[in-house]
Parts: structure tokens; sequence; C-alpha cells
């Protein structure tokens, strides 16, 4: 083999070596937005990126896209139309306030999303658009979310988990859980319930549901002090 030769394969050796570990690529290629990282070709990670809005250029064909612990304020109400094999969405511990309806609607793959930790106020009707794939929905921690409307999870008819717990909730429509029908697991602890007609009727939903209580909370959930005794959950 001739010298020029070899030094050709050698220079190419190098040439893919370097472009393999250039920022640009951050293990995703040259699809993955500037300030994330991708592990793989349908993972975008943009957590903990100080970013106080959406990144730009993510993927058409991203499944999970990992956002938490940023400072976004809102997400977009045709941002997941184009994003149509999402599968996994993290939001989690952002400054998100509210989420316009029809935002989840074109969601039709969405399995995993995480709300929590965030500024919400509301949980209204048509939220989440009958996104009948979603199994997993974490809405905990939202310190100033004071209202779920009765009809908030309408349509989530794979819907398996969903926590509530410690937000900022003094009542809750028994209706808004028994229209789930793959319910496995609710998390409801560490909010201000007041005891009313409201909440006797999610009393009643809770005796008749208790399997469906993470172990060890059922004693943090009624109102004893009004003759809902938690000892009986």
């Amino acid at each position: 083999m001739s010298p020029c030769v070899c030094w050709l394969q050698l220079t190419l050796a190098l040439l893919l070596l370097t472009l393999a570990a250039a920022p640009g690529s951050r293990g995703g290629g040259e699809n993955c937005p500037a300030a994330c990282l991708c592990p793989d070709p349908h993972t975008v990670d943009c957590s903990a990126r100080g970013l106080t809005r959406l990144p730009e250029g993510i993927p058409l064909d991203v499944r999970r896209l990992l956002l938490s612990d940023n400072g976004i304020p809102r997400i977009p109400a045709d941002f997941l139309v184009l994003y149509s094999d999402l599968v996994y969405l993290d939001l989690r511990n952002n400054t998100l306030s509210r989420i316009e309806a029809g935002t989840l609607s074109t969601a039709s793959r969405l399995v995993f999303l995480d709300l929590g930790s965030n500024n919400l106020t509301e949980i209204p009707e048509g939220t989440f658009g009958e996104s009948r794939s979603l199994i997993k929905l974490r809405l905990g921690n939202n310190p100033h979310l004071s209202a779920v409307s009765e009809d908030a999870f309408l349509g989530l008819t794979s819907l398996r988990e969903l926590e509530l717990e410690r937000n900022a909730l003094s009542t809750l429509r028994a209706g808004a859980l028994s229209q789930l029908p793959s319910l496995r697991l609710v998390r409801l602890e560490g909010n201000p319930w007041v005891c009313n007609c409201n909440f006797a009727n999610l009393f009643a939903w809770l005796m008749d549901n208790r399997q469906k209580l993470p172990n060890g909370h059922s004693r943090t959930l009624g109102c004893g002090h009004c003759g809902y005794g938690t000892k009986d959950l």
C-alpha cells in the first residue's frame, strides 16, 4: 500500500473521530437542539438547561422529550401537532400556569405525561383532549392547583395512574375519577380537603376503591374532624 493511501486513510479516520465527538452531534446527530442532549435517535433531553421557552429544532420523530427543571412558562397550543410519535413528555418543575385546551388533543400516542411541580391553577374540561393512549399522568406538587373539572379526565380510557398529591385541592368531584375505567392508582394525599357534600361523595368513592390508593397514604385523605374518619380507609 502506497504512503499516499495510508495517509488518506489516517486522515479520514481522524476526521470521523472528530465529527463523532463534535459538540454539534451531542450523541444524537445534527438534528439535536443546540441546548440539549440526544442519547439516541428518538430521545431529546433538555433537562436543567435554564430554558425559558421550548427549544427550537426538536426532531419531528422524537418519542421521548425531557424538559424538566427549567423555567418554561407555557406550551404553544399547536406545539404537539407536528410530533405525532411522541410517547413520553416530561415537563416537571417548570413555571407552567395553564395548559390551553386542545394542546394535547393531537398527542395520539402519548403514554406518559409529567406536569408536576409547576404553577398550574386549574385543570378544566378538555385539557387532555381525550388522549386515549395516556397511561400515567402526574399533576402533583402544584401548590396553586385548586380546581379540577369533573370532566377534566373525560376520554382518558387507558389512564392507569393519576397523581394529584400535595396540591391546593379543597374539593374534587368523585365523577372526575369514576370516568376512568382503567384507573389502578390515584394519589390524593397532602391536599387541604374541606368537609362538605362533595367530599362525602369523594369519600364514598374512596371507600369503594381503597385498593387504588398507594400503601401508607390512605390515612392522609379524610376529614376526621367532620366525621369522615381516615382510619376507615
